[in-house]
């Protein structure tokens, strides 16, 4: 069977790595997965070209939205999200799945972060409609969303809507007007979660590299932080702002273990049997050293 991950730029992708140390680990020999470079205009015929070869498909920026129309069916936090990052064929069409929100939640649980006081995200896409949707498994009924371009934010507040989530929109502007520790008081827990420690912020970076940076230097000359960080990128690690939130006392999950747990659940969306987490972790560790070299 093939698999494949798709996106442009697709060359940096870990997905791979993931992808093949899971069918070693789980005997499927006759397994293969790539990356293949891919814009949102040749999408369709790409997917329209896969025959009954194929297990599924990976996708990344820009192509999480671009996928809707081309499914069959559709997972709901699909329909709430409004983005997938999951195709499995079957006999019956093809199913869009969205596995980022796993991730999220498996990245925080597994670095301890109790449920937050207030969340605090950065960016509009895709990614950030993920994390919303994963605020009422942490406990969160809101969130302030910080964005480069709040004309751009339409999806966003639309994937808000449609999870009940009370969300304000904020430009990038007011991290800098903001105590870095907790940039406003954001909505609290949902219903039937017990209140946190209204200092407890969280915040998820889902901007690409490079993008925080100044509100990293802000942190790291402030000393001051939220108590929690989700930064989504993987490499480089650490980021800026993932060393200027831990020197400040922060509890930082990675970038990488987001994209190990949603992997995971692609995995056994493609293959039907359970991912062998450790096997993958350990392969997409090596990986990210390798790439970094010596240092």
């Amino acid at each position: 069977m093939k698999a494949a991950v798709l996106g442009s730029p697709i060359a940096h992708s870990l997905s791979p790595v993931l992808h093949r140390a899971a069918y070693l680990a789980l005997g499927l020999d006759d397994w293969t997965y790539e990356a293949i470079e891919c814009d949102e205009a040749g999408l369709a015929g790409l997917v329209g070209s896969l025959d009954q070869q194929w297990a599924g498909l990976s996708l990344t920026m820009p192509l999480k939205r671009t996928v809707l129309p081309l499914l069959d069916h559709a997972d709901p936090l699909v329909a709430v999200t409004g983005g997938a990052n999951t195709v499995v064929f079957r006999s019956d069409g093809r199913y869009g799945y969205n596995t980022d929100v796993q991730g999220v939640v498996e990245a925080l649980t597994e670095a301890g972060v109790p449920a937050p006081g207030s969340v605090m995200i950065l960016g509009g896409g895709a990614t950030a409609c993920s994390a919303l949707a994963a605020l009422p498994e942490l406990g969160a009924s809101g969130a302030d969303v910080f964005v480069r371009d709040p004309s751009r934010a339409a999806e966003l507040l639309a994937a808000a809507e449609r999870l009940h989530l009370r969300v304000r929109l904020r430009p990038f502007a007011a991290l800098e007007e903001s105590d870095p520790a907790s940039p406003l008081a954001a909505p609290g827990p949902g219903p039937g979660r017990a209140a946190s420690d209204p200092t407890s912020a969280l915040l998820i970076s889902t901007v690409p590299a490079g993008v925080a940076d100044a509100f990293a230097e802000r942190v790291r000359l402030t000393g001051r932080a939220p108590a929690a960080l989700l930064d989504v990128v993987y490499n480089p690690w650490p980021t800026p702002l993932a060393m200027a939130a831990s020197a400040a006392g922060a509890t930082v999950a990675n970038g990488f273990a987001m994209l190990l747990h949603q992997a995971a659940g692609q995995v056994e969306l493609m293959t039907g049997k359970p991912a062998p987490l450790e096997a993958m972790r350990a392969a997409g560790e090596a990986e990210i050293a390798r790439r970094s070299g010596p240092r």
